[in-house]
């Protein structure tokens, strides 16, 4: 492919990042020095190179990771390399938040700004920010070449960074040789100027080792997914075998493929990511597929609002993600998996990369897992910034290094999903059931909960609630029962409304409190329960804020692809913000008639959930709760 590069040259720093991801180059025609006497007479390339394509996105994070941002000369190394278009390559690099494409200071303060942290005081923490240090560093740069300082530092507002149970929440960017990443909970005004002018995250203003904080055992009877958070050090498989790991999958080997599929579809497990697709089906649809390689994707690509239980397992029992794969991918027939982690979770990151390294030593992974003949591994990719990545075909785009746009289905993911090949999706918490699942058989875990809604469910409950975190409760608890687990609202405040589902769910009274969290209790009371968000407002939040930030969230993270959302999520946020500073056109009749009318459009015509969904909260606050025109509900 003829690409039609500048006559450019990486430096040094670039050169190296790239390398140490893609290897050093085999040719002068992508990317070495010209000259030898081979690459005269041949080129290296054609298929072997553009298999190489799913390469980009790791690339495209090491370069923004060694030098701070992404320049034109490091962009055309990585597209000699992968034979790559420029083009192409550019509209991958821009479309990630996380991805700089202008100059920029090497260390950057990502101070989230959604809803669970506003309130917490975020909007009060940005102000001193702006008072103090200055504006917020914009994500688009109004020139292309400028000087920036190599030892400065800048803040930028954030969506949710899967901290809301330790809000108000930050993410610490240090580029450099030896790159540093950190979320930052209970953010101060006094700590984010430490970080921006020391380079250091002050004591007391850091996760610490334990993902355990704020995990709070809701069950009645013994845990099946939180057992070893907390308890069992993370970074030790030793620890975790000690405590039981490994036993489900030397079962699953035990009993074959076939049982362990029919155990799951007993099990009557639905996905935990918010679809809640019967998981046994999933695997089924996989195993039967002729076609072959089948390919295993683990979505870890946490970042609806208000959810942070992934990162909870991720951090806290690596290892049994791990287990839960292999087991997994063995009945389905797949020989490679891939665990997509969203780019703000660098602790979960670094600590799978960890478990899958010792699984792969310890014959866990690889060709020949526990001397049995099954041959399973797992890749690490991690985001860089995009909500809609967690949609299960915009994944597959992100891993093949493409742009995260979700795809037309028909084909599902059974028949041709990544690379177009038969492909398993499942959330980090559906995965997790699976070693309980394995041990206990499927009618034991189709025992807990209630007939539609089987097993534990986490819930992460955040907002004006005394004791935010991670809750395990079995299927059927009402919401009031988990709002009192979690303490009840907070300082003796009323609760005005909760949303459950996330931005993408839906708002309830307060005198709706009796739901039974299933899904069948959802669907009965026009609910969700999503990825298992709780969020409690009281009195003393200004909810016309909170729904223009969910406005907000979506225009920014629509991927543009369609237009019902594209252009809708902008006419939406302009509707509310008309209505929060009072200059309605018709009134708020008129502004209503149109939300609806623009609402309807995205739901019905969008390709994926993300505009499907764009309207549900901000619906259910104005026609159910009534948050626009002074009808709160009953306060409870």
């Amino acid at each position: 492919m003829d690409l039609r590069l500048h006559d450019t040259t990486p430096t040094s720093d670039e050169r190296a990042a790239v390398d140490a991801v893609l290897g050093p180059a085999r040719s002068g025609w992508h990317g070495g020095e010209r000259g030898d006497e081979v690459d005269v007479r041949v080129a290296f390339g054609g298929r072997e190179l553009r298999q190489q394509r799913h390469m980009l996105l790791p690339a495209l994070r090491a370069l923004q990771s060694r030098v701070g941002w992404i320049s034109e000369t490091g962009i055309e190394y990585i597209c000699a390399r992968l034979d790559v278009p420029p083009a192409e390559a550019w509209s991958v690099a821009t479309f990630y938040a996380l991805l700089a494409t202008t100059p920029r200071p090497p260390r950057v303060l990502h101070v989230c700004d959604d809803i669970a942290c506003r309130c917490k005081g975020a909007e009060s923490l940005i102000a001193e920010l702006e008072r103090t240090v200055g504006p917020a560093h914009a994500h688009a740069a109004g020139a292309d070449h400028v000087q920036v300082d190599a030892r400065g530092a800048v803040w930028m507002r954030s969506p949710c960074l899967g901290m809301c149970d330790r809000a108000p929440a930050a993410f610490v960017q240090q580029a450099g040789l030896a790159p540093q990443e950190e979320l930052v909970p209970a953010l101060t005004a006094d700590a984010a100027r430490v970080i921006l002018r020391e380079g250091r995250v002050p004591r007391g203003a850091s996760p610490g080792p334990s993902a355990s904080a704020g995990v709070v055992h809701a069950a009645s009877g013994p845990l099946s997914l939180l057992p070893r958070i907390g308890t069992t050090d993370p970074a030790s498989l030793a620890a975790y075998r000690t405590a039981g790991g490994y036993e489900a999958l030397s079962r699953a080997v035990e009993i074959g493929a076939e049982a362990v599929i029919h155990e799951v579809i007993e099990s009557r497990l639905m996905g935990r990511g918010g679809a809640a697709f019967p998981t046994g089906r999933k695997w089924d649809a996989v195993a039967k597929q002729a076609t072959r390689p089948h390919y295993l994707v683990c979505n870890a690509d946490e970042s609806e609002p208000g959810t942070f239980k992934d990162r909870v397992l991720l951090e806290g029992d690596p290892f049994a993600i791990i287990e839960a794969m292999t087991i997994a991918g063995f009945a389905t027939g797949c020989e490679r998996g891939f665990l997509y982690i969203r780019g703000e979770y660098p602790l979960a990151a670094q600590r799978m990369q960890h478990a899958i390294d010792q699984a792969r030593l310890n014959g866990l992974l690889g060709t020949d897992v526990l001397g049995r003949g099954v041959s399973f591994d797992i890749e690490l990719r991690r985001g860089a910034g995009a909500y809609i990545c967690g949609e299960e075909t915009a994944i597959f785009n992100s891993i093949e290094g493409y742009r995260g746009e979700p795809r037309n289905k028909p084909p599902f993911p059974a028949q041709a999903g990544l690379f177009g090949l038969p492909t398993v999706v499942n959330n980090v918490e559906t995965l997790a059931n699976i070693p309980f699942i394995v041990l206990n058989g499927g009618a034991a875990f189709a025992r807990i909960g209630t007939a539609q809604s089987t097993g534990t469910r986490l819930f992460c409950l955040s907002g004006s609630v005394a004791e935010p975190g991670v809750y395990e409760v079995p299927f059927g608890t009402s919401l009031r029962e988990l709002i009192s687990l979690a303490g009840g609202p907070s300082d003796g405040a009323s609760i005005r409304t909760v949303l459950l589902g996330g931005a993408a769910g839906v708002f309830v009274r307060a005198d709706e409190l009796d739901i039974p969290l299933t899904f069948e209790g959802a669907r009965a009371a026009n609910a969700t329960l999503g990825s298992g968000v709780i969020m409690v407002f009281d009195d003393r939040v200004d909810m016309r804020q909170i729904l223009l930030r969910i406005a907000s969230f979506f225009r920014d993270e629509s991927c543009g692809q369609c237009v019902p959302c594209r252009v809708g999520t902008v006419r939406q946020e302009e509707a509310l913000h008309r209505i929060a500073c009072g200059a309605t056109r018709g009134g708020m009749p008129g502004e209503t008639a149109l939300l609806d009318e623009v609402g309807a459009a995205m739901r019905d015509a969008s390709i994926c959930g993300l505009g499907q969904t764009a309207y549900a909260a901000i619906e259910s606050a104005i026609h159910r709760v009534g948050l626009l025109n002074g009808t709160h509900g009953a306060s409870a």
